[in-house]
């Protein structure tokens, strides 16, 4: 014990800087993360603001009870999962792709040039992207369905059916974040030693056996890492963008939990009931991480933990 307290007090002494540096951040975890953990209890109460959470009643596992035996229980879990187990399935890959793409151009103008433009739509917002998506595939006059109807086919209504949904905001999502993405990636290709690549190329590897055996392995701990984390907001998903394309007519599909938690929250005032909403996504998230992590582990040498 006194051997450990003096090798922490020698860290502390010589490396006082670094903590230093890591205290803001500490913090910050601390007061914006862990603090509010105590409103957890809310899934559990029957929470009215006048009372407080402490004064206001205790109700158990009732709210989650009447979640799990809600009308549109089923469907709102189903929605959430196909959502995000299909953007995780098409949106995963596409940055490592064009990671890998942009590593292969040696023209340095060219390749700034097309590393701009993808990472432009990262800084669109929301709202302004729900709208240029109505434009575009509108019926009547959005360039999509002029292009559709030019080819001799018949204008769809995507915005309004049910069954559009999803690639919708799958493929609005990928344009929007796929190219911001390749930066984690890019960078990791970049640390790859130039030498390498030249002892392969007098090998006679091709450029195929180059990004197979030397870019995938160099880029494969980031990738394992996203992949984690992605499983972990498989009960996710973007509310606002949800919200925003949906329509009277598509809600079979694009009613998810974070939408229905948002209607009901504030637009009934039911804090406790989607407070428990709200946990029970935070837990499967949970399991997710540790479930993954542990796979990563088990079938290799990398994992977040």
């Amino acid at each position: 014990m006194k051997a450990s307290r003096g090798r922490w007090k020698t860290r502390l002494r010589n490396d006082w800087q670094i903590y230093v540096l890591l205290l803001p951040g500490v913090i910050y975890f601390i007061v914006f993360h862990y603090i509010p953990l105590y409103g957890i209890q809310i899934a559990f109460r029957d929470y009215k603001a006048a009372l407080g959470i402490m004064e206001s009643p205790w109700v158990g596992w009732s709210n989650f009870i009447t979640f799990f035996q809600s009308y549109y229980c089923g469907r709102l879990i189903i929605n959430t999962l196909l959502l995000n187990v299909y953007s995780l399935l098409w949106s995963f890959p596409i940055p490592i792709i064009l990671a890998l793409l942009l590593n292969r151009i040696r023209q340095e103008k060219f390749k700034k040039f097309t590393q701009t433009v993808i990472y432009v739509p990262h800084f669109i917002s929301t709202v302004v992207m729900a709208g240029m998506l109505y434009i575009f595939l509108s019926p009547s006059t959005g360039m999509i369905n002029q292009i559709i109807t030019f080819l001799g086919g018949e204008s769809i209504y995507f915005m309004a059916e049910a069954g559009w949904f999803r690639t919708v905001y799958i493929a609005s999502g990928i344009w929007q974040s796929a190219g911001w993405n390749t930066i984690l990636y890019i960078a990791a290709l970049t640390s790859v030693d130039q030498e390498i690549y030249e002892a392969a190329t007098l090998d006679g590897a091709s450029v195929m056996q180059k990004i197979r055996h030397i870019d995938l392995p160099s880029i494969l701990p980031i990738a394992v890492m996203m992949l984690i984390l992605n499983c972990g907001s498989i009960m996710g998903g973007d509310t606002q963008k949800a919200l925003l394309l949906q329509t009277g007519s598509n809600t079979n599909t694009s009613d998810i939990i974070g939408v229905y938690v948002y209607n009901v929250g504030l637009g009934q005032a039911k804090y406790s009931y989607t407070a428990a909403i709200g946990l029970f996504q935070n837990l499967i998230g949970f399991v997710m991480i540790i479930t993954v992590n542990t796979l990563a582990k088990k079938l290799g040498s990398v994992s977040m933990f």
